[in-house]
Parts: structure tokens; sequence; C-alpha cells
């Protein structure tokens, strides 16, 4: 058993060793695509089964496909008026929400209208609790010249830490006098997976060597009563937060947003409360080209991406990815258990239904983790692993007992003292060649040899020096004969040669010439002494002699009787 421990644990080592060789590799790549998608299928997995709940003090003025109709058919022209918004603002202002946060860029207008410009500035001089957007990119300079901007817009980072940040060269400025007037700026950067899919948001981004916040970070810290200007001194938010899903599109509570325009424009009365609610403006109509591909959704609007991180930052319930030791214990563990089902369950059908409950249960336990302790665990990896070994100690297996059958075999089929086959497999295969001479009409022919006054050699110099004949002799036998000749110890002193495919006279040629070169060299006997060994042969062949193995070897035993009678050391 322990022999069988030792070989599982050099395999996991080695395993171990080839995927830290692997980390920067093409396979690592493709694991971690794979691990992605088990990622999002947790993700729709929890979100169907009910227990994630969105925080409903975050709803959404949605400009829907009714409300840019609506804009259309009412102002004749899109982006809406700026002093549009400063009323909407204004209406909701009067139920004390927690706070407004524009997932739109108000930049240079396309139009010289200062007064709708200035009325949604006095918004944002007016309320401390009023977010708005800004975009970093990587535009051309000779496109668009770079800007500095203010330093209260940017977030002070430990620089000693080794923070992992998208890095832009050039940034899509809004208004200088809503720039001015408030510092409630975040940025809307995304940070989609190589496969499109965004899992993950930046929490800050550089620009100009500063640092400046995501807007869900700016809103979501200003719900939960922290400063703005906090000063990060880790790296927990430094390289992105992986988000915790609460559904699909929709989710969120959605206002269309003609609604409460028409409401703040003095129309229609509009039944909602925004008292202590996060407010957040944003297009939801594809054709105004804001949609994202998420693990819960392929259809996915941009400011549902942002109350989802808003959210996740009041829950404090980002995703938390496992360290690589975590993953590598999870592998080590369950190649181990793989190892060991295939070692220990004689049913190879039983141990790979055992190993699959465990990966079965695996796969929950990941599950369970993402719930309960919002953990991203691997799965791909560790189960990858894990299934490699199974099927590496199943090869094992059957190669040691491979191994154990044919030395269990040589054990039942071989003569320990002369290592020639013994007298069971010797009648075993008499038989079936036989057999197969019947069939085909092919020659067959055996000789029986016994050695010359052997009971001597026992009696003279000792067991020991009988053994050592026995063994010689056989050696010499073995070594003078054809590859598809059988030589057997057929007992005692005496040794038998199957011969197929030997006609008579063929046979008594080659016992001719075994007896020549027995009789020409000295046996070694114990004590350094040497002696001179003859034998005496008896051939016998299929057809002539009889066609059944003991007819055979009765003709052959009388022939060798006839050979020691007429002087030994001869073939008969």
């Amino acid at each position: 058993m322990l022999k069988k421990f030792l070989y599982v644990l050099w395999i996991c080592i080695f395993v171990v060793l080839v995927v830290l060789g692997l980390k920067n590799g093409s396979f690592i790549t493709f694991i971690n695509s794979m691990e992605a998608r088990t990622f999002d299928i947790r993700q729709r997995a929890l979100v169907n089964s009910g227990v994630r709940k969105h925080n409903p003090n975050i709803v959404i003025v949605a400009i829907d496909d009714a409300s840019y109709e609506y804009i259309l058919d009412h102002y004749g022209e899109w982006p809406l008026r700026r002093d549009l918004y400063a009323k909407m603002v204004n209406y909701i202002e009067a139920q004390k929400p927690k706070s407004i946060a524009f997932d739109l860029m108000f930049v240079k207008s396309l139009k010289s209208d200062k007064a709708s410009d200035d009325a949604l500035v006095d918004v944002f001089k007016k309320y401390d609790n009023v977010f708005t957007s800004m975009n970093l990119d990587d535009q051309p300079a000779d496109l668009r010249e770079p800007v500095e901007l203010p330093d209260k817009l940017a977030v002070k980072l430990d620089e000693s830490q080794d923070y992992n940040l998208m890095e832009y060269s050039n940034c899509r400025v809004i208004l200088q006098d809503i720039i001015d007037a408030t510092s409630n700026i975040g940025m809307i950067n995304v940070a989609r997976s190589d496969d499109g899919v965004l899992r993950k948001m930046p929490v800050f981004l550089k620009y100009n060597n500063k640092y400046y916040p995501q807007l869900g970070y700016l809103v979501g810290n200003h719900y939960l009563g922290k400063k703005q200007d906090l000063v990060v001194d880790d790296d927990e938010y430094g390289s992105g937060v992986i988000l915790n899903w609460y559904g699909p599109a929709g989710t969120f509570e959605n206002i269309p947003m003609y609604k409460l325009l028409k409401a703040a424009e003095g129309g229609e009365s509009f039944d909602f409360n925004f008292k202590d609610k996060v407010v957040y403006f944003g297009a939801t109509a594809a054709s105004l080209f804001d949609i994202k591909t998420v693990p819960v959704d392929k259809v996915y609007p941009g400011v549902e991406v942002q109350a989802t991180y808003v959210n996740n930052i009041i829950d404090g319930s980002y995703i938390i990815k496992s360290p690589m030791w975590g993953n590598l214990l999870s592998a080590l563990v369950l190649m181990v258990i793989s190892g060991i089902c295939v070692f220990c369950i004689s049913s190879m059908l039983t141990a790979f239904g055992f190993v699959l409950t465990v990966y079965a249960a695996y796969v929950a336990f990941t599950y369970y983790l993402m719930y309960a302790f919002n953990l991203w665990l691997d799965i791909v990896m560790p189960l990858s692993a894990a299934f490699g070994i199974f099927i590496v100690a199943v090869i094992i297996k059957y190669l040691i007992k491979s191994r154990d059958f044919d030395h269990q075999y040589k054990l039942a089929t071989t003569d320990g003292l002369t290592e020639l086959y013994n007298h069971r497999y010797f009648q075993e295969q008499l038989q079936q060649i036989v057999a197969h001479a019947k069939r085909y009409e092919v020659p067959l022919s055996l000789i029986i040899i016994d050695i010359d006054f052997f009971k001597r050699f026992n009696d003279t110099y000792g067991h020991q020096s009988g053994d050592a004949v026995l063994r010689q002799v056989a050696f010499e036998l073995k070594k003078n004969v054809r590859a598809s000749d059988i030589v057997c110890r057929y007992g005692g002193e005496e040794m038998s040669i199957i011969l197929p495919n030997t006609r008579y006279e063929e046979a008594v040629a080659i016992a001719n010439k075994l007896c020549t070169i027995i009789s020409s060299k000295k046996c070694k006997l114990s004590n350094n002494r040497e002696s001179n060994v003859t034998i005496s042969l008896g051939v016998s062949s299929f057809g002539s002699d009889g066609t059944e193995p003991s007819k055979i070897i009765e003709a052959a035993d009388k022939r060798l009787y006839h050979a020691k009678e007429n002087g030994r050391n001869r073939v008969n």
C-alpha cells in the first residue's frame, strides 16, 4: 500500500510542477478561459435559484426605447437638452434621494445652448449628492489634445503597492463648468475579458500618472458615508473587482425616463418615491449602443452594470478569486483521492463512479463557496489534474497487475530450480501442439532427457552439487535449441523438449547435438570442483509413434530407457 501511495504522490507532484511550468503558456490561457465559463454557469445558477437579492434602493431612470422615441417626437433631437436633466434632478431631489448618478457624459454640446448647460451646472453646484461620468481612452493626440484633469478628481494610492491598473493616454472631457462645479466625477471605463464578457470592473484607472476612481466606486462609497478622498493603502481594489450579479437585464427597477420627464415639466403626475434611493440615469435602448455581455445575460445595459457595481459595494459582496495556492491545494486533494480510489477499490467501475461522485461534490462545494462566501474556487484546473491522475493511476494499476500476473504466471509455470517450464506446463503445451499438428497435419517431435548417474552426484558430492548440475544442464539445453522449442523439467533429473514443426530425423539430429554439447563441458560443483556430465535422450514423433500426447510421451520414454540400457550418453 505504501508503494502505491508513493506512486500517487510522485504523480501529483509531477502534475503540480507541470501546471506551474505552463503558468504563462497557451494551455493555461485555455484553462482560464474554460474556468471563466464555469464562473458564468455558477453565477447563472445563483441568479436562477433566487438567492441573490438586489438592493431595492437602487433604481434606474432608463432611456429605454419608449423614452428615446418620446424624446425624438417632443424635443426633436438626441441628446436631450441639459436643462431638462436639471428639471428631473430638481424633481427627484425634492424627495431626498441618497444620490443621483448619470451614466451619461455631458460633453461639449453640438449646439450653443449656454443657458441649458448652465442649468445643469447649477444642479451640480446646488447638490453634493449628484454624480456624473467621464471616459478615458487612447485617442491620438493629433485628434484630441490630452488635457490635465484637476487634482480634486484623483485619488491617492499607496505608491509602494504594485497595482495592475488600466492606463490610458487621453480623456473625453465633459463640460469644463461641470468639472469646476463638482468633484463627483467618476470614470465609466469597463474591463472586458478576452472572450468579450464583462466580469470584472476597474476601481481605479491611471491617466497622466494620476489615479481616477470609477463612477460606481464614488456612488457606493457615498452611500456608505465614506469620504471620496479616501487614501487607498492596499491592493484589494487596485486591479479591479469581480462583480457578483443579481439577475439578467431588468433586475433593477427601471423607470422610463419619459414618465419622469413629463412629471418634471409639470405634466402628468408620477407616483414614485425617490426617498433614500440611489438613482442612476442611463441608456437601456439597444439603439444607443451602451450594451454589454455579462455572465448572466448577453444583452445587458451599461447602466445596470454600474448599478450592480454599486450594489456590490453596498453589500460588500464582490467575488473574491481564490489564490493560486488554494486552487493547487484543491487539485492536490482531488488528485490524491483519485489515486487512492483507483488503488484501493478493486472494481474499476466502482472506482470511476466514486471519483465522479467526489468531483460532483467538489463542484457543489465551489458553488456553495460562491453562494455563502462570494469565493471563486477554480473548477477546471483541479478537476482536469484530478482526472489526469485518475487515468495515470489506472494505467499504473494495470501495469502493476500485468506485472504481478506475469510474475504469478511464471511461478505457476516455471520450475524454481532450473527455471525451465514445469511438468504441468509441459502437459498443457504438448496437448495444444498435438491438437495443432492434427488439425494442420504438421510434424511434431519430442525429446525426453535423463542425466546419467545423477544419483551418484548427489551421493558423492551432495545435493547442492546435484542442484548445480541440474541448473547447468538446463541452461545448456535452453541455450542450444530454437526459440520455438519448449524446454521443460519433466521430473527429478529428467527434462523434455517439445519441438513443433520438427520431423523425427531433425529431432534426432538436435538430440545428438545436445548430447555432444553436454558431454564436452565440465559442470562446476560445490567447493569449486568440476565433473563431466552426460545425458541420455529418447526421441519420438507425432504420427509414427502415435497421435495422442500419452503415446508420444510413452514412445520417447521407452527410447530413453533403451539409450540408458545401451551404455548411456547417447540418443535412441
